[in-house]
């Protein structure tokens, strides 16, 4: 009876012993063009207890050789947000291509100027930091961190830098940044224009393969989940098409026949979100289900051992309205 006793009383304190996943600041990107920020964004960010916004001001693009700002952020209403923000500039890849050493200050010297002259258009020039989104590879990584070290001596300000999976699992190859913090973009781990079965927004088992050693970055490391969803259309020639926004009840009607879980076909011409489709073609619905969520935090949350904040892609009343606060908590 007394060894039962132990055995219940020892089974009791490890089960009660278990650690419960960490609670984490949740914060917000905003990647329009054209700012909406309505009710029910500024609903959930206040539910949500949010104080962050990082801000998409504008992407810099090549053009003719040179680098080239595009899709600057209009009509934006910074008083709607009782938020600290943060400007973000997302840069292709190719801007680091073969350029040289004053070639690149420049750049560094000509963003944060319009970083500058946007953030006081819209009422948010008091900010303490910068991020940069850019998918480097191993032969743009001496260029693209020349630039994030010209950027910290220009702005003066907090540097951040997005991080994708690859960049982790080889970051061997592809280095690690200087910058003062990075982002984690646990999201868009495939292409979606390949034919494969997975998610390819979120595929929790490629995360898990790619962040084995995340633990061991050496950068504070905060991390950008999504909750967006697109349909991948292809044609009858085998061509695709992404369509953002799509959800199921989208689908569900007349227009389009299910072929199993995620896969539909068109039954006749429609529109989809302003794209007109033709009878025929095929539909392949990717979406971000609440318990995926759920379990990609949870994994997160065993991994990174140091505090983090969690930044959902993007906030926006399309995405938003398909949860309930405690589905992003």
């Amino acid at each position: 009876m007394k060894r039962f006793i132990f055995l219940l009383i020892s089974q009791t304190f490890f089960f009660g012993c278990k650690s419960e996943p960490r609670a984490h600041p949740i914060q917000f990107y905003h990647w329009k063009s054209n700012a909406d920020i309505g009710q029910t964004e500024v609903e959930y960010f206040n539910k949500l207890n949010s104080n962050r916004l990082y801000i998409r001001l504008f992407d810099v693009v090549q053009k003719d050789g040179r680098p080239e700002p595009t899709a600057m952020l209009q009509n934006f209403d910074s008083k709607k947000l009782n938020a600290a923000y943060i400007p973000t500039v997302y840069l292709i890849n190719e801007v680091f291509y073969k350029l040289s050493a004053s070639e690149n200050q420049k750049l560094a010297e000509n963003v944060f100027e319009l970083i500058q002259k946007i953030s006081k258009n819209y009422g948010i020039e008091n900010f303490d930091q910068i991020q940069i989104d850019c998918d480097w590879t191993e032969s743009t990584r001496d260029s693209y961190f020349q630039f994030l070290k010209e950027l910290k001596e220009i702005s003066q300000k907090i540097i951040g830098s997005t991080l994708r999976l690859h960049q982790v699992k080889f970051s061997n190859k592809t280095g690690i940044p200087p910058a003062d913090k990075v982002y984690l973009m646990c999201y868009a781990t495939s292409s979606p224009i390949e034919e494969i079965e997975k998610n390819s927004i979120l595929d929790l088992d490629l995360v898990k393969d790619y962040l084995k050693d995340i633990d061991r970055y050496p950068l504070k490391t905060d991390v950008a989940l999504p909750i967006y969803s697109w349909a991948i259309v292809t044609n009858h020639l085998g061509k695709k098409k992404l369509i953002n926004g799509v959800s199921k009840s989208d689908l569900d009607n007349e227009n389009y026949k299910k072929l199993k879980d995620g896969y539909y076909r068109i039954e006749s011409d429609t529109f989809l979100r302003g794209i007109y489709l033709n009878k025929g073609f095929e539909i392949k619905l990717e979406t971000i289900p609440a318990e995926l969520l759920k379990q990609t935090r949870n994994f997160l949350d065993s991994k990174i051992k140091s505090d983090f904040e969690i930044v959902y892609y993007h906030l926006d009343q399309m995405f938003l309205k398909r949860y309930t606060i405690d589905d992003l908590k």
